[in-house]
């Protein structure tokens, strides 16, 4: 997902990492104001009780230590002076580490959640088309590891800052104690600026490419989970294995690269202030040699030094961290930045029963990564009235799914106009389809959670009676009673605690339980024995209180599509014809030959289970033998 840039934009993104860092780091104390001032606040408090203790074991040396040591003994009073002057400063000490540690941290998390909230509020908001475009993994890793990166410099960001004057004391302490000295000392400071130029340059792009190959890894093995029972029941666990192990490699290479560079930089970033040290151990030795300086002077900026020596480290660990606050940030930020959106309008929903449909020449195309369109549905006009159950059949590929997520609008059409109740879908408000509407689709979703707020999805508005009903209109009730806790039983992940037909059953109640007026069945009761199929259809009526309900099903079983009022047969993305089951078998040629063809498989020894037998997932449904005998009659 990162373009490559050019030799001439590489080089100006490289040498200006610092400054966009610096505009992130801005952006981020703009948000959390408070908090970080409380940061830098103790930090500082840190830096002045940490330089400032040199200076008072100094005056404390002069005029306590050393008269003792002359005199041979020292009175309690100037032993308890001392030692409170100490205890104090290192309580002063304590307190400024724990509250930078405290609030760095909170100001760290707080915006990392704050980033992670506004991402998955956008992933919401963004219309199901952009989706399509951008891979489950990069969004996993976008709202993961990227919103991680960006933000983890304020972790160390209050200590850089708040040292600043623990610097600045030393530096002054420096030069009053020999000018000459701590002008050496000071020497450090350009080639540390140096070193962090030369250390962005190269570090900017490994982090980068580390950061995309992140979002690959995370793609690939969300790819691999989800299709877990297709590997599996495949035997392609070895080349699945093959496939996520490179992605992997091209992880570890760049962050081994990363990891080379960081730990070429933490050592020099250690060794010049230590090189500082002995410049001044020289230098000073050389002035006391020669009678300019004395050795307490060269003694005290020494130690001076090697007291800067760490913020000096800190402000490289800041600026270690920058690189990967630009990455992440451009990432996040890309995210943020998207404008697709679906259009609103005022109008409300239209008050009654059943809705009525209109799909005027409407097309569709899906667009690949390559910008390639490909037309899935070309001129559909299509007309049900309020009440109805229209059936959509179609070989493979013939866009009834696409058709079914224009209705319940997840897409818009690139062409025409669809009507709920004479109401452009565009010009309803935010929510209104999807108080008027319900799609079951084809991959039925469980979460790992418990019965009712599968039904529910956390909808404070349903009570447990109205997940009873749904339940029992899905015909869900009988094993739903059987579970350990009834609606409280937690299913497994995915619902793997369930049956195919129990899973398909359980995401009806959930279209259900919103008394739908439109109800879109995408192939959703393919798992569903065709006798509780015909109780479901029949039962729709008593979700809205006795109000009819407009169906729209995608069958491919002849007991499915013989339930339906009226069937509309698609063909290369149009509708070729439509009219009753019984008129289409007779002159439509292709759908004649589409449905029957579980006929002519059951003509052959040990051919498929046909469309009016048990689908085995629902065999528990059955009352007894005698039903079971009945259907297969049947």
């Amino acid at each position: 997902m990162v373009k490559r840039a050019g030799p001439e934009k590489a080089g100006e993104r490289e040498r200006s990492t610092l400054l966009r860092g610096l505009r992130v780091i801005g952006i981020g104390i703009r948000q959390e104001p408070a908090i970080f001032s409380v940061a830098v606040l103790m930090s500082a408090l840190y830096g002045a009780g940490t330089a400032g203790g040199g200076w008072v074991l100094g005056r404390l040396t002069d005029r306590v230590l050393a008269p003792a040591f002359e005199q041979g003994r020292i009175s309690g009073h100037d032993l308890l002076v001392t030692g409170l002057v100490l205890a104090g400063v290192a309580v002063l000490t304590a307190v400024g580490v724990v509250g930078r540690r405290v609030a760095a941290g909170l100001t760290s998390f707080r915006l990392q959640a704050r980033y992670r909230r506004l991402l998955t509020r956008q992933y919401l908001r963004l219309p199901l088309e952009w989706h399509h475009r951008h891979p489950a993994g990069v969004l996993l890793s976008n709202a993961n590891a990227d919103v991680e990166a960006t933000w983890q410099v304020f972790a160390p960001l209050p200590m850089a800052i708040g040292v600043v004057v623990m610097l600045l004391v030393a530096s002054v302490a420096m030069i009053v104690a020999d000018p000459v000295l701590g002008l050496t000392g000071l020497l450090v400071l350009p080639w540390v600026v140096l070193l962090n130029a030369v250390y962005q340059r190269y570090m900017s792009p490994a982090v980068t490419r580390a950061q995309a190959e992140r979002g690959e890894v995370s793609s690939v093995a969300h790819e691999s989970l989800e299709a877990a029972a297709v590997v599996k029941s495949l035997g392609r666990e070895a080349s699945e294995t093959a496939r996520f192990a490179v992605t992997a490699d091209r992880l570890k290479v760049a962050n081994v690269r990363a990891g080379r560079l960081r730990a070429a930089f933490d050592p020099l970033m250690e060794a010049i202030p230590t090189l500082g040290t002995l410049t001044v151990l020289a230098v000073g030795a050389w002035r006391v040699q020669g009678g300019h300086a004395n050795t307490g002077d060269v003694v005290q900026v020494a130690y001076l030094l090697s007291l800067v020596a760490f913020p000096l480290r800190s402000m490289g660990w800041v600026l270690g961290e920058i690189p990967r606050t630009v990455v992440g940030w451009e990432r996040t930020s890309a995210v943020l930045a998207e404008t697709d959106a679906m259009p609103y309008g005022p109008a409300e929903p239209a008050p009654g029963g059943a809705v009525g449909v209109e799909v005027e020449e409407v097309a569709y195309a899906y667009v690949d990564d390559a910008g390639e369109r490909y037309e899935v549905l070309h001129d559909i006009d299509l007309s049900i009235r309020p009440g109805r159950t229209l059936a959509l059949v179609g070989p493979t590929g013939s866009g009834k799914s696409t058709l079914a997520t224009l209705l319940v609008r997840l897409v818009d059409p690139a062409k025409g106009t669809i009507r709920l109740d004479g109401t452009d879908v565009r010009d309803l408000r935010p929510g209104g389809v999807a108080e008027l509407s319900a799609l079951v689709p084809q991959g039925t979703f469980v979460f790992n959670d418990s019965v009712r707020d599968n039904v529910t999805l956390g909808d404070t508005r349903f009570s447990d009676d109205d997940v009873w009903r749904a339940l029992t209109v899905a015909r869900a009730d009988g094993f739903v009673k059987h579970l350990a806790h009834g609606i409280d039983t937690v299913i497994g992940e995915r619902g793997a605690d369930l049956s195919g037909g129990q899973r398909q059953r359980l995401a009806l109640a959930r279209a259900l339980v919103r008394r739908p007026r439109l109800l879109v069945l995408d192939d959703a009761t393919s798992a569903i024995d065709p006798r509780i199929e015909a109780e479901i259809l029949a039962g729709l009526d008593d979700t809205s209180d006795g109000a009819s309900v407009t169906v729209v099903v995608i069958a491919y079983r002849r007991a499915t599509i013989a339930l339906a009022d009226e069937v509309a047969y698609l063909e290369n993305g149009r509708i070729a014809d439509r009219g009753t089951h019984a008129e289409l078998l007779v002159r439509s040629e292709g759908y004649r030959r589409l449905v029957t063809a579980y006929d002519h498989d059951d003509e052959q020894p040990g051919g498929p289970v046909g469309p009016g037998e048990p689908s085995g997932d629902d065999l528990d449904d059955l009352d007894d033998l005698d039903d079971l005998t009945e259907m297969t009659r049947r």
